[in-house]
């Protein structure tokens, strides 16, 4: 399995958005969203505010794959269920990463509906 180079890793993270667009079926490619992405050590996060129900949520599991953008980078991901066991540390990096933002937008991220849909992106 591929990773991320430490340099896409840290202009990723730096970036304050990201676009991710994922494969339909045929292959191509849906339009891309504008999402938080954080970092958590060599390991990059997504969440869908509205949780597993949302759109590009649903659009991430038809392939499990897809292409992100952020920072200066362009990468071919595959979209893999994060572990239940680090929504702490990934609500912890999203609050810290966000906070100039108001707490309840911030909140939004970090809710139980949102933590069920977290995403490991995984470089291909």
């Amino acid at each position: 399995m591929a990773a991320w180079t430490t340099d896409e890793l840290n202009k990723i993270a730096r970036a304050e958005e990201l676009q991710l667009a994922s494969l339909r079926h045929d292959t191509t490619l849906r339009n891309p969203v504008t999402i938080w992405v954080v970092r958590l050590g060599d390991d990059l996060f997504v969440r869908p505010v509205n949780g597993r129900t949302g759109v590009w949520f649903r659009g991430t599991q038809v392939r499990h794959e897809g292409h992100v953008q952020a920072g200066g980078v362009e990468k071919d991901v595959t979209f893999v269920d994060a572990d239940p066991g680090l929504n702490d540390q990934i609500d912890a990096a999203y609050r810290s990463k966000y906070r100039r933002y108001a707490a309840n937008i911030v909140g939004s991220i970090v809710t139980p509906k949102a933590r069920s849909g977290t995403i490991r992106l995984v470089p291909r």
